[in-house]
């Protein structure tokens, strides 16, 4: 029973006996120790390693380059990565997914015509915006007319005589020497 009882992975403490479990403590610690060793060994190793590719110039990105293209072609031979690459390639021959991709390239085809179409739209509407005429901004009446200009158009005149009117309502009507022209009339008091 002692010795099934070591190789066996379902037995209890129960059925192991003082001295069975006293060798698997000694194996587990001398496996420990092992594990130890040859981790400390394996880092030695790759320290060395790493000093050999420093003095044949390589950096640590080339040391890494490598080991993905090592890891990559460990992968592409491997027996789960030819079996899915075996699936696809089925997969991309069967008949659904044939008419599947060709309706998402005429729907692609589509979409990029209707999008043309509402650029050139776009574009043909921008160009005749474009050639609107703008908005003119607003004058200031010093820059297009002069005063002396101003003073001679029928406007100012127009209100030059209202102003006038209304003056000689406020002041009672004080007689002019005959000139009537607005701004221009003298006023003076008669002698008395």
């Amino acid at each position: 029973m002692p010795a099934t009882s070591r190789q066996g992975s379902g037995c209890s403490l129960t059925d192991l006996g003082e001295n069975d479990l006293d060798h698997l403590r000694f194996e587990l610690a001398k496996t420990e120790d092992e594990i130890q060793t040859l981790r400390q060994v394996l880092l030695a190793k790759e320290k060395y390693a790493a000093d050999i590719r420093r003095q044949l110039g390589m950096s640590p990105v080339d040391n890494l380059k490598q080991n993905l293209s090592k890891g990559w072609q460990e992968v592409q031979t491997s027996a789960p990565y030819l079996a899915a690459s075996a699936t696809l390639e089925d997969i991309s021959h069967s008949s659904v997914y044939v008419r599947t991709r060709d309706g998402f390239s005429q729907a692609g085809q589509i979409t990029s015509a209707v999008l043309s179409n509402v650029g050139e739209v776009i574009t043909r509407r921008l160009a005749q915006m474009r050639a609107l005429p703008l908005p003119s901004p607003p004058r200031n009446l010093s820059h297009t007319m002069s005063v002396p200009t101003m003073r001679h158009s029928s406007t100012f005149r127009s209100f030059e005589e209202m102003v006038g009117n209304v003056k000689d309502k406020v002041t009672g009507g004080l007689s002019s020497n005959g000139d009537t022209s607005g701004f221009e009339r003298r006023y003076t008091r008669n002698p008395t």
